[in-house]
């Protein structure tokens, strides 16, 4: 019997530089911070909170997105593991929005792409990271 399951419940991404990542992210996405340690945390939160290497976890409408800085060169879609990580947009016209976001923010980036089915946006995080924008048809 298959396992039951429908949908990712998070994700996390190994980086080189937190505070670099958490820039990047926090302007492209401004995703609200779902858990990270306290600066003035106390050594028994610090010890409950140690999964989190320093990093974050960020909520999105449907899952977490975590930031583990323990990296130490830089992704490629070419090695075993992950290739790209994509996220829904509304429309073209958001996916068109975004576009101009990524300028804004200095986010190198495709153009935007009609892949018969959808339409994508293609752009990398500061440690290489494949990233995509996705919009239905």
């Amino acid at each position: 019997m298959a396992i039951a399951t429908g949908s990712v419940a998070h994700v996390r991404l190994t980086v080189c530089d937190i505070d670099r990542s958490r820039a990047f992210y926090e302007q492209v996405f401004d995703w609200p911070v779902a858990l990270e340690v306290p600066a003035d945390a106390d050594q028994e939160t610090r010890e409950r909170l140690s999964f989190l290497y320093g990093g974050v976890i960020y909520r999105l409408e449907h899952g977490l997105i975590g930031l583990r800085p323990v990296g130490a060169d830089r992704f490629d879609e070419n090695r075993v593991g992950l290739d790209h990580l994509a996220f829904p947009v509304a429309s073209l016209a958001e996916l068109e929005a975004a576009a101009a976001h990524l300028d804004a923010c200095g986010v190198a980036h495709g153009g935007i792409k009609d892949i018969g089915v959808s339409y994508i946006l293609e752009f990398r995080d500061p440690d290489n990271i494949a990233l995509e924008l996705v919009a239905p048809k």
